[in-house]
């Protein structure tokens, strides 16, 4: 295969990778917490030698993660957080700390608070946070204090990555960065809300249509092309 039709197919692999990106996005786009990723392209040049012109290669080399703010929906239930601003929970899951905006939390029968899936929400001091059972009343002020019957008994935390470039998705509504988390200073913390996902369906829509456009224009090239060297093969095993 010649240098167009590689480059072609590295144009195509990175459209099939972008295009399940966007059905992801898609599938969320009523996921609590969820938040919209995106698919960075670069370009790699090299040179081939001599008086040839040089060759470019386009691929699909990383993922974005989309920080605006989700719409936030009033629920009432005494476990739901919402963050409205900068910051993410902090949570513990199989594979280590994790930063969510999913604040579902529901009380195990430890006292702990969970995510659906089990992972525990920590304070701001990295621990647990520890309900007790027996406690009457539950509310968690804006700064993230959270108190039982009137009384302060933790402060959940909110954290952002050292660099928010290196956000990355652990799984479904967890991310992790390579160099850690930080505190984060301007969010807030809502009791009885929970924060929607952050997908722009129709947006989303209108990504797919044109990641399928440019899919069928590429597969049409590198027919054209196959069609091409096909014909010259068959003419020069003719000419011989």
């Amino acid at each position: 295969m010649d240098n167009p039709g590689y480059t072609a197919l590295t144009r195509l692999s990175g459209l099939m990778r972008e295009m399940a990106v966007v059905a992801n996005n898609i599938a969320n786009s009523s996921t609590t917490g969820f938040r919209t990723e995106g698919l960075v392209f670069a370009e790699h040049v090299s040179r081939i030698g001599g008086d040839a012109p040089s060759l470019s290669m386009g691929v699909a080399a990383g993922r974005s993660i989309s920080l605006q703010q989700g719409g936030l929906d009033q629920t009432g239930g005494v476990f739901d957080f919402a963050i409205e601003g900068e910051g993410f929970f902090l949570i513990e899951t199989p594979g280590g700390q994790a930063l969510t905006r999913a604040g579902n939390f529901i009380r195990n029968d430890a006292g702990e608070l969970v995510t659906p899936d089990g992972d525990m929400l920590l304070d701001a001091g990295g621990a647990p946070v520890f309900v007790p059972p027996a406690a009457g009343s539950i509310s968690l002020a804006q700064d993230g204090t959270l108190s039982a019957d009137g009384q302060p008994i933790t402060v959940i935390g909110l954290y952002q990555p050292a660099d928010p470039l290196e956000l990355s998705r652990q799984s479904g509504v967890a991310f992790t960065a390579e160099s850690g988390f930080v505190p984060a200073e301007n969010g807030r913390v809502l009791q009885g809300f929970l924060e929607q996902s952050n997908v722009d369906p129709v947006a989303q829509i209108a990504r797919m249509i044109e990641v399928q456009r440019a899919y069928e224009l590429g597969q049409s090239f590198v027919e054209t092309e196959d069609g091409r060297m096909r014909d010259f093969l068959r003419t020069v095993g003719q000419r011989s």
